[in-house]
């Protein structure tokens, strides 16, 4: 069976449906800090927003409710969809790269922030954001809360403080499009000092065993880049063709900064 196709991903939500997860959104998780066997389904929309919408449409056929993180630029910035999405009952969030955009000037950063939160929350009452991880850029848009607080603005959660590196959470994500792609992994991972509890697993199905296979009571996170799954045939090759480019040159990016 192909992965990361849409028959595959509707095959992992039926299988955490089954397994008896409680789903919450991330803003959910983080009023009530659950440390129960909860799924909290993060998607990043890095680019191609009608692949998002396809995803959120399947998960509120299965009355389950997700995170959507779209990114300020044309390519997921698209009203639209972020409409669509939001009426289905999802949570809105704001996927900032602010400080690449800047070059690294705080300030400035801070002020577009700003801005950009106030303009998603025109769609949805924004309370969580999480950065965007710029893998071509030298900087690091989480850089910018050395200087400024995030959980002022009204924001009660960003994934990568609050949640990714603790030590009684699990996380997975398709960075690489496979869910154990750290060699090609810049920056959406997991801190060295966090204990590495949960199993590694390299396609869809393999995590889809794990989830029906294991005894597992710890909250998770399964973070999707929805512009990858597709049943379109010729979209499909597109997306495996250029991930396979994409990955040879974050490879090369994550072998220079780990010197």
């Amino acid at each position: 069976m192909k992965d990361f196709t849409l028959d595959i991903y509707s095959r992992l939500l039926k299988s955490l449906l089954q397994a008896g997860y409680q789903f919450l959104t991330f803003e959910e998780w983080c009023v009530r800090q659950e440390t129960v066997k909860a799924i909290v389904l993060r998607h990043d929309v890095d680019r191609k927003p009608e692949r998002s919408l396809t995803m959120a449409q399947l998960e509120a056929g299965l009355g389950i409710k997700a995170t959507y993180y779209f990114r300020i630029v044309p390519q997921s910035n698209q009203p639209n969809y972020i409409q669509a999405i939001a009426r289905l009952g999802h949570e809105i969030g704001y996927h900032y790269e602010d400080f690449s955009l800047a070059d690294g000037n705080s300030t400035i950063a801070y002020e577009k922030y700003k801005a950009n939160l106030a303009y998603f929350r025109t769609f949805y009452p924004v309370k969580t954001i999480s950065m965007h991880g710029s893998p071509a850029s030298r900087y690091d848009n989480r850089d910018i809360w050395k200087t400024y607080e995030y959980h002022k603005e009204g924001i009660i959660g960003e994934p990568y403080f609050d949640f990714i590196n603790r030590n009684d959470v699990l996380y997975f994500t398709d960075t690489g499009r496979c869910w154990d792609g750290d060699k090609f992994n810049v920056r959406d991972k997991r801190l060295n000092t966090v204990q590495q509890s949960q199993p590694k697993v390299h396609t869809t199905v393999q995590l889809i065993k794990w989830i029906e296979n294991s005894a597992n009571q710890l909250p998770v996170m399964i973070n999707t880049h929805p512009q990858r799954w597709t049943d379109n045939k010729t979209e499909w090759i597109l997306e495996y063709i250029t991930q396979n480019v994409k990955n040879l040159i974050k490879k090369i990016i994550v072998n220079r900064m780990g010197k």
